[in-house]
Parts: C-alpha cells; structure tokens; sequence
C-alpha cells in the first residue's frame, strides 16, 4: 500500500520482546491487537472481565482487582432470567447466583496476578460516553438491555478522563513499578451516538492522552485512531458495517505497531512463527502422501526447535 500521508510513530522506549507479559484491557480493537499478539505467540492476557470501552469502569475494576475487593450479592442482579453485573460485560453474565459470583472473583485474582507479573499494559479507549445508572448513581460498563429510562447518558469531560488515566497508572504502578503503558485510542466508531458525538468523544480521549501533565516515562501513545481515520481513509478498509476496520486494516495498524513497539531482535522468531502459523493452516491434497509426511516432519522440528527456546508457545 502506498499512502501520501505516513503518521509519524516514535520508536518505543520500552519494546516488548518475548520475554514480556503484556495486558491488553479496554475496547474491542484491544481483542483484535490481541489475536495478533497470540498468533505470534506473545505471553497475552486481554480483557479478563471482557470489553470495556470507557476509561472509568475499566479504572474500576483495575482499582477492585488490585485491592481483591471481591464481588458480593449487592454487585449483581437479576434480569432476564440471568445474573449480571454492571461492572462487566455480558458474556460474563450467568443463570447460577454462585457459580456467577465465585467466576467474578476468580477472575479478580487472576487479573491481580496479571497486573502485578504485567511488564507492558496496553489500554484501548473506545468512548467518553457513559451511561449512569440512576438508582445507584454509578457509572455503568455494561447496561445489560436493561430499559433505558433506568439510566442517563453523560459525556466524560478531558480531565474527568485524565483523572482516571493517572489513577489507573497510579494504582497499577503501586504494586508493579516496573510496569510500562501503551495507550490508544480505538479507531472503531460509535456512530450509535451520532457522527458529531463520535468525533467529541473521540477528542476527548486524545485531548487527555496528550495532556501534558499525563505525559510520563513509562507511557506511550499509539495512533491507531489516527492510522485509520488518515492513512486507511476509504471504505475498503472497513468491515461490513462500515464501522470497524477489516483485516485488512487490522493487519496494516498491526505492523505499525510491532515496526515501532516490538524489539527488532524478535522480528527473525515472529517470521518462523508465521511460517509455522501458515504451515499449520495448509490443506493438502493427498495428506497420505510421502511427501506430506515429509512435510509434517519437517514442520514438526521446526516447532520443536522454536518450543525449546520458547517453553511457552504453544501450536
């Protein structure tokens, strides 16, 4: 692809390499830069309580993760003939009170451990519009279709956000100092809010991520809204719905990515993981052939080879 226009991306200070752990938390596009990550074989945990689009619910159950403060019976509900918490998302949700309630906890000690073990932490902002549950006065993550008139809508202003990025980055580095933040913004719109409240959002995000009192060593600003709104400015970049960028785009803003945030020494180990990848997905012909065999011998060592040097991966 051939662009006028290349978004600038400074080199990252503190490249991820395979010896690293990296948390992905936030919008869906974190989902997508995490199946890129997991491909390659990256040690990956993404979205352990699933999708969380605005910076203050994810502060929320960051803050509840790391102090262990576990869910109780006043933190779900019932709707719908299932239980759910507003918190989280709704692939969380469960019929069983119980089983619903020690899966939420559970998940609150594997994500302490992953946020204390975390090198990097990339987080995915995808809106600074956020719903209020009335009769609590509680932001919401999810509003688990129940009516509307239970909630009011509220748009986050630039420091209400910036105050929950520094408390996210606060508490994180509290328990893990060495932890280092990679943030962006998604470059899915919300058009559901209308195209002008999308952009105000959108701004919003940025405008805080670019404040110059968040600005700190062990932060970095990816562009990933930019790359789509700019470089990949034209509907074939776009999924079906014309909404959220398709794996074509996916594919471009991830080699921006590992170009620019992943250490150029692990470049050779992710292209034999590719050809690992590629080798695994092929269909032959004649899969009783001696040539096949040959070449699932051959794809065998390979794996071996890499798998001693990288306990960790997995085919």
């Amino acid at each position: 692809m051939n662009f006028q226009t290349q978004i600038p991306i400074r080199k990252y200070d503190f490249p991820i390499d395979y010896t690293s752990k990296v948390l992905l938390l936030g919008s869906c596009f974190a989902e997508n830069m995490a199946q890129k990550f997991e491909y390659f074989k990256f040690d990956t945990v993404v979205n352990p309580f699933g999708i969380i689009f605005n910076p203050i619910s994810l502060e929320k159950l960051i803050v509840r993760s790391i102090r262990k403060n576990y869910f109780t019976e006043e933190d779900i509900f019932f709707h719908n003939e299932t239980w759910h918490c507003f918190e989280v998302h709704s692939e969380l949700s469960n019929s069983d009170k119980e089983v619903f309630l020690n899966e939420l906890n559970q998940l609150i000690d594997s994500t302490n451990w992953h946020i204390e073990k975390s090198t990097h932490c990339l987080i995915t902002l995808g809106t600074s519009w956020v719903y209020k549950h009335i009769e609590s006065n509680k932001i919401v993550a999810n509003c688990h279709k129940v009516p509307q008139k239970q909630f009011v809508k509220e748009l986050l202003s630039i420091a209400q956000i910036e105050a929950s990025l520094k408390k996210i980055i606060t508490e994180i580095q509290a328990v893990n100092p060495n932890c280092k933040f990679i943030f962006t913004v998604s470059p899915v719109r919300h058009i559901k809010d209308g195209f002008v409240e999308n952009n105000l959002s959108k701004a919003h995000l940025i405008a805080a991520l670019q404040s110059s009192s968040f600005q700190l060593p062990a932060s970095s600003y990816f562009p990933s809204y930019e790359i789509m709104m700019d470089e990949l400015r034209d509907y074939r970049f776009y999924a079906e719905d014309m909404l959220h960028p398709n794996q074509t785009a996916i594919d471009y803003i991830w080699i921006k990515f590992f170009e620019n945030y992943v250490a150029e020494k692990e470049f050779e180990v992710m292209q034999q993981v590719c050809d690992i990848q590629k080798a695994l997905h092929h269909r032959p012909f004649h899969p009783n052939s001696e040539s096949h065999l040959k070449f699932l011998e051959n794809l065998n060592k390979k794996i071996n080879t890499l798998v001693k040097k990288h306990p960790h991966f997995q085919f």
